[in-house]
């Protein structure tokens, strides 16, 4: 677990997105700063000394530095990963206050996926340019690590079968996503109340469903505008949306931007292969 605070003095290194062609491996080494993996698509499975990790899409792993790490065989094919290299200030003495605080599990299933991989492509982004100043990349960690540290495990006083109602859900719409789903569609697959599944779901995963929905379809349009050529229309369609209009009022309210503008500002990034 890392402990940091607020105000911990983090310096970036270098990032980026790395990019398995079915025959690399991560090298065995040891190095003296903090590597933080993101899985982006498929599954990687590292070790650091005696532990070993199998990581899947949107968790991401902490490897700490002077500790020997690596990959367990081949990475797959259709693995695709982002990575970030930081230091921390040895010694330094963090506030202490509470509210500052904040911890880094060694693993993690981020929250919002799609906010952590903004910062990514806005960090890598800056970098390919040349733009990147070191107090930008610094706050851009920064930033990443507090998303991360994002608190998402429901509340102790939830009850085993509300937790598991709402997993049911989370786990039906990222496999229906791109069908025209409601959030009654749901509840009625799952044979609850809509009113009361939306109460389960707010309190375990903080948001409703319909907007679950929408995370989910966002995050695939994002990957579809970067890594494909399929238009805005067929984008679209294919994450569940039947008018292209709505599909962009949405797109716009969660990222910002609109389709277009994204892809043409994050279509260049620095990419690794092996």
């Amino acid at each position: 677990m890392l402990r940091l605070s607020r105000n911990s003095p983090i310096k970036a290194q270098n990032a980026g997105l790395f990019i398995s062609r079915g025959n690399g491996i991560h090298p065995t080494r040891i190095i003296f700063s903090h590597e933080l993996i993101f899985i982006k698509r498929g599954n990687l499975e590292m070790w650091e000394e005696d532990r070993v990790f199998c990581l899947t899409e949107g968790q991401t792993l902490h490897l700490q530095p002077k500790k020997r790490h690596g990959s367990v065989g081949e990475m797959p094919a259709s693995l695709e990963f982002y990575w970030i290299h930081f230091e921390t200030v040895d010694g330094f003495c963090p506030d202490g206050t509470a509210d500052s605080m904040f911890e880094i599990p060694q693993v993690k299933q981020v929250e919002r996926p799609d906010r952590l991989e903004y910062l990514f492509r806005y960090f890598l982004d800056e970098q390919e340019t040349g733009s990147l100043q070191q107090a930008q990349a610094d706050w851009l960690t920064m930033l990443m690590l507090l998303e991360i540290a994002r608190h998402t495990s429901p509340k102790r006083e939830d009850s085993d079968s509300t937790s598991l109602l709402a997993t049911r859900a989370y786990s039906f719409i990222r496999l229906n996503f791109d069908r025209p789903i409601t959030a009654g569609d749901v509840a009625s697959v799952l044979g609850y109340n809509a009113d009361y599944l939306g109460r389960v779901y707010r309190k375990t995963y903080g948001c409703t469903v319909t907007e679950a929905i929408h995370r989910r379809r966002v995050k695939a349009a994002c990957r579809y505008l970067l890594d494909t050529d399929m238009t805005v229309e067929e984008i679209a369609r294919a994450c569940g949306y039947t008018d292209a209009n709505y599909f962009r009022r949405i797109f716009c309210r969660h990222m910002h931007s609109t389709p277009q503008a994204y892809r043409k500002q994050y279509a260049h990034v620095h990419i690794n292969t092996q």
